[in-house]
């Protein structure tokens, strides 16, 4: 499936949960703390801002804040909380469009770089981030570690999530790098509602070296938007990119 089929009207309207899930306060506040501290007093470009999770209180912040979406409908969600004045939205490939402007700050969060599915989708949105960046400025990407260990042998699936009313596995793809993320949800009748999203998940060390490509440092990496130390048993990542303050002659 396209992005934007998966990404349609009932998708946007379903996307947001207030106060719970992506929304609960301690997943989003430390995200947008982080995200404030690294803004500084400049500008943040959103990839793939979607409904405005994130955007919408760091714009609450003080934090001018500007995103690139292609579903139409997520834009749509969005403008019942901000309008184009308070958050302007450049429709279109977080790979390949281009906002107005520069900025200090191009974020990425909640695993969204792997919704581009070939791994040169993913070194163009390094390029792109870099495009509109001033100097010194920082990319900052929120992302899944593979859970191929946890993969048994002969099987191309794992379960990441059970809780109340929802399970969520996913399916691998090991040669190709991808994997489909399956989401189950359902109440006290006997049926159940599933959606199904496609990724290419990638490795930190293949992240690096598309960072490095871009022209782009590797300033920190924490598990979590809070700064816990980064190690081998960490199911995800912030890694903070950085791009030289100054271009030195060659």
């Amino acid at each position: 499936m396209r992005q934007e089929e998966i990404w349609d009207v009932d998708a946007a309207q379903r996307y947001d949960t207030p106060g719970s899930g992506m929304f609960a306060p301690e997943v989003l506040e430390p995200a947008v703390d982080r995200l404030a501290e690294l803004a500084g007093v400049g500008r943040a470009l959103e990839f793939a801002i979607g409904t405005g999770r994130v955007a919408v209180p760091l714009a609450e912040r003080g934090v001018p804040v500007t995103g690139i979406e292609l579903s139409r409908p997520m834009i749509d969600q969005l403008r019942t909380k901000a309008d184009e004045t308070s958050i302007p939205v450049v429709v279109g490939d977080m790979a390949t469009a281009i906002a107005p402007g520069s900025y200090s700050l191009v974020y990425l969060v909640y695993n969204t770089i792997s919704n581009l599915l070939t791994q040169a989708e993913q070194a163009d949105c390094f390029r792109n981030a870099a495009r509109h960046l001033t100097p010194g400025g920082r990319f900052v990407i929120e992302l899944e570690v593979p859970e191929l260990r946890r993969l048994p042998p002969g099987r191309d699936a794992t379960v990441f999530r059970v809780q109340p009313g929802y399970i969520g596995l996913d399916t691998y793809d090991v040669v190709r790098q991808h994997l489909v993320s399956h989401h189950f949800t359902f109440g006290e009748s006997r049926q159940a509602r599933l959606a199904r999203s496609p990724h290419r998940y990638i490795w930190p060390a293949e992240l690096d070296l598309m960072a490095q490509l871009a022209g782009f440092e590797l300033e920190t990496r924490h598990a979590d938007w809070t700064g816990t130390e980064f190690t081998a048993e960490s199911r995800s990542h912030v890694s903070v990119y950085r791009l030289p303050a100054e271009v030195l002659p060659v």
